[in-house]
Parts: C-alpha cells; structure tokens; sequence
C-alpha cells in the first residue's frame, strides 16, 4: 500500500461521487461528469486512491463487441476508503467548526 493520498477538494470530489453511489461501481468517466473534474485531474486522483487502498477497480468484463463501446474501467470506495474518507471529513468538519467568522 502506498503513502496515504493528499486530501484536496478534487480528490474530496472524487470520494464523494463514489461514495455517494452507494456500493455500485462508477466508470472514471461517470466519477467525471459528476465531478466536472478533466481527465489530467481525475485519472492521477483514481489511480493515487486505488494505491493507497481507498478505492478498488476492475475491468468490465463484457467484451467491447457486445457492448458497442469500448470497456469501461469501474471503480467501488473499500472499507478502508470509506473509513479514511470519514475521517477526513470529520477533521476538515472540526476544523471549520473552529474557525470564527470575523
């Protein structure tokens, strides 16, 4: 596993469009419309999360012929994922929560 992934706003995005899918799978290019992330942002940010452990991936498995386009890659937040996503929230949430508004 690697080193744990910088939590940004685009990465947060990221999370939150897989997370909020419930446990479906997402193809990187529905994580995209639903992020307005551009594939030079995304792609880094899916690959970073899978290898820190947060999100897992497999091919489709339905041959591109049948299909009619090409294969889709699809990617589910893991129990880790959605553990650590929590408590990044949760510290960004507590930091706010500490700020006062002047």
């Amino acid at each position: 596993m690697a080193d744990e992934p910088r939590i940004t706003g685009p990465t947060l995005k990221v999370l939150g469009a897989i997370i909020s899918s419930g446990h479906l799978e997402l193809a990187g290019a529905d994580v995209g419309r639903e992020t307005k992330l551009r594939s030079g942002t995304l792609y880094p940010i899916l690959y970073r999360l899978e290898r820190a452990g947060w999100l897992s991936s497999r091919w489709e498995t339905e041959e591109p012929e049948h299909l009619g386009r090409p294969r889709r890659r699809l990617y589910q937040v893991t129990a880790t994922g959605a553990r650590k996503a929590q408590a990044a929230m949760s510290e960004i949430g507590s930091v706010f929560s500490r700020m006062s508004v002047a």
